[in-house]
């Protein structure tokens, strides 16, 4: 259930800024039925993903036919990184803690953190992760980290931003890729091995 309510939380603090773009979620087949009604009615616009049909005869749909590809077992997201890396390398600037505070930061380079100014937070530290959360590992009892926690908790449970009563938006920038696809057109699944 974890991954399904941090993306929950994720679309109410999305929510409660006001942001301009909603927030679209892939739901793979293996994705349990209970955890798509909770995305559907607290956080998201879902998007299940299934077979895709008259691919090679519909024109529209002819550039899907690239997506045939067999699952590789070879580990290529590192090659990735490897080029960006050396792209970027000369450009590259973190970001501040302030828009991307690890929590390990509070203990290890609290100098470094002006708590009162946070506004995302990276919930990786062991035992962080709020569903989770039990406050008996390393650091985890401390004040600040038992704020953070309570806060997510704050926004998840707050009902006024559940997808179901969150004022229709305008879906900004998506709306004209929404609009675009018609059923016939919208490629419903893709093999790719499970999230859980």
């Amino acid at each position: 259930m974890g991954l399904c309510e941090g993306c929950c939380r994720l679309a109410k603090g999305l929510r409660k800024t006001k942001t301009e773009y909603p927030l679209v979620v892939a739901v793979l087949p293996d994705v349990p039925e209970e955890h798509r009604q909770i995305l559907n009615l607290k956080a998201v616009l879902s998007v299940r993903l299934s077979r895709c049909t008259h691919r090679r005869t519909r024109p529209s749909l002819r550039w899907l036919i690239m997506l045939e590809v067999s699952y590789c077992h070879a580990i290529i997201a590192r090659v990735l990184e490897d080029f960006l890396n050396m792209f970027f390398k000369d450009v590259y600037k973190p970001i501040p803690p302030v828009y991307n505070l690890v929590l390990a930061m509070l203990w290890r380079h609290p100098e470094n953190v002006g708590f009162e100014k946070v506004k995302v937070v990276h919930y990786c530290a062991d035992g962080a992760k709020p569903w989770r959360y039990t406050g008996k590992e390393v650091n985890m009892e401390r004040e600040d980290i038992k704020l953070l926690v309570k806060k997510w908790w704050d926004i998840y449970e707050d009902e006024s931003l559940d997808y179901k009563n969150a004022v229709p938006a305008d879906h900004g920038k998506l709306g004209s890729i929404i609009v675009a696809f018609t059923e016939e057109e919208v490629v419903h699944q893709r093999s790719a091995p499970s999230a859980a």
